[in-house]
């Protein structure tokens, strides 16, 4: 398996930039490193970034991330580094920690990312031991995963101000990996234990407006420091809201926004001697799993929707209504891997990188979201000769990923600049931005 093939058309622009990320790696880490001791990251959390060569961005940041069954088991320990560290942060005496999943058991394959994250804890040094929040898991209850596993869950309970499992166990830390779309349970309300990520994070009053809103202060400082217009690494975008898309509420307001939105990301890509044809992602403002998400390429669009797709942006995780949405700048994909379209998602937890896969998928175009249906997950490290050298290329780009300095940055190789590793270190750099804001955005929206 080789790594994503990126166009011709812009390859060169990719590689410029990259070199300048290179040759300035010492002073963005020094960067990074006064951010988190001002800012303190997220417990965990993965970013989608797009890639078009000219362009190169996170596209969205998720706080609850659900995808650890497809990193690489070969850097459990690198995640487990990362895990203790977390965890000391915000509960320096703890031995153990209360994961509350998702309710969705028949998702064996998110059952699987479950027991991926406890292992990691486990690997950490910590007891872990996984509260239930569904209503049908009345005692201990043990499922299946996606690869045949066996994985325990138990009821959460709460006494007084403390939420504990049947025979007391009651950690300092409770750890949510539900994203709280459906709401804030009262359960986990006005706990005394420490809830990461706070209960704020959640869809119930997250929204990814906010998220990027941050990003445009993190973007346009780190911008500034690199020497870069900011518009290479920021998605423009705008909040509409008032919309009810069965009934067709808000649609002018919705189209005019997409009409704007379009101009704008022409004027840039005439500024920049682009010749691609601007999109824009509409997406709900809350929410995950991809739901609630379209491309448009014309206002028209927007108002032509047929009953279908209205009913596809009307709804998303939980039966929610969607009332508001980002309109995003579309960021093509111009990386392809066996001929398929993919984009690359990288994992942190705390201020480490920690790994992460790329996202493919053969029925979408490179203007489309590719978090549907018949997407496939290819952990980093395996999109990268692990073995043999039959092309000549340098040692280090062989062991990649498997080589992490302490700081959970990968190795570079500014000597050779066609060196995987240098994508994924830039990679690692774009995504800890998005993690940067996401601290920001906690820090504002604390209630």
């Amino acid at each position: 398996m080789l790594m994503p093939v990126m166009s011709d058309n812009y390859l060169a622009q990719l590689k410029e930039f990259e070199q300048n990320i290179l040759t300035k790696q010492t002073q963005i880490e020094a960067w990074f490193r006064r951010q988190w001791s001002e800012h303190k990251p997220p417990f965990y959390g993965s970013v989608d970034i797009r890639n078009a060569g000219y362009k190169m961005a996170s596209i969205d940041m998720n706080l609850f991330p659900g995808g650890f069954n497809n990193l690489n088991p070969n850097f459990i320990q690198l995640a487990a580094h990362a895990a203790q560290d977390a965890v000391e942060r915000s509960c320096p005496q703890a031995k153990s920690v209360l994961i509350v999943p998702e309710n969705h058991t028949r998702n064996i394959f998110y059952l699987q990312n479950v027991l991926a994250l406890s292992n990691i804890l486990r690997s950490a040094g910590f007891e872990v031991r996984l509260g239930s929040l569904n209503p049908e898991i009345t005692e201990a209850t043990e499922f299946e995963t996606a690869l045949g596993d066996k994985i325990l869950l138990e009821p959460l309970l709460r006494t007084r101000e403390r939420v504990h499992l049947a025979d007391g166990f009651s950690p300092c830390l409770v750890l949510l990996n539900n994203d709280l779309s459906g709401g804030i349970p009262e359960i986990l309300q006005g706990i005394a234990q420490t809830v990461l990520p706070p209960l704020h994070g959640g869809w119930t009053t997250r929204r990814k407006t906010a998220h990027f809103a941050a990003y445009n202060q993190v973007a346009a400082e780190f911008a500034e420091l690199i020497g870069v217009d900011e518009w290479r690494i920021n998605p423009y975008f705008e909040q509409i809201g008032g919309l009810d898309f069965q009934e067709h509420e808000g649609e002018d307001a919705l189209a005019e926004a997409v009409e704007r939105m379009l101009a704008k990301i022409q004027a840039k890509y005439d500024e920049k001697g682009i010749p691609d044809k601007p999109f824009v992602i509409v997406k709900a403002d809350a929410g995950t799993y991809g739901m609630g998400v379209m491309s448009v390429k014309s206002a028209e669009e927007v108002r032509s929707l047929n009953r279908k797709n209205r009913n596809k942006m009307a709804k998303i995780k939980e039966g929610l209504e969607v009332s508001e949405v980002i309109v995003q700048e579309g960021i093509y994909t111009y990386e392809t891997l066996d001929g398929a379209v993919s984009e690359p998602v990288v994992y942190m937890m705390d201020r480490f990188v920690i790994g992460g896969f790329f996202r493919v998928h053969e029925g979408r175009a490179n203007d489309e979201n590719l978090n549907a249906g018949g997407m496939v997950f290819v952990p980093l490290n395996q999109a990268i000769p692990v073995a043999g050298n039959e092309d000549g290329g340098d040692e280090r780009c062989k062991r990649v990923f498997a080589q992490w300095d302490t700081l959970g940055v990968p190795q570079t190789n500014a000597a050779n600049p066609d060196c995987e590793c240098n994508r994924l270190y830039v990679y690692g750099v774009m995504a800890r931005l998005s993690l940067l804001a996401a601290s920001l955005e906690l820090e504002q929206a604390q209630p």
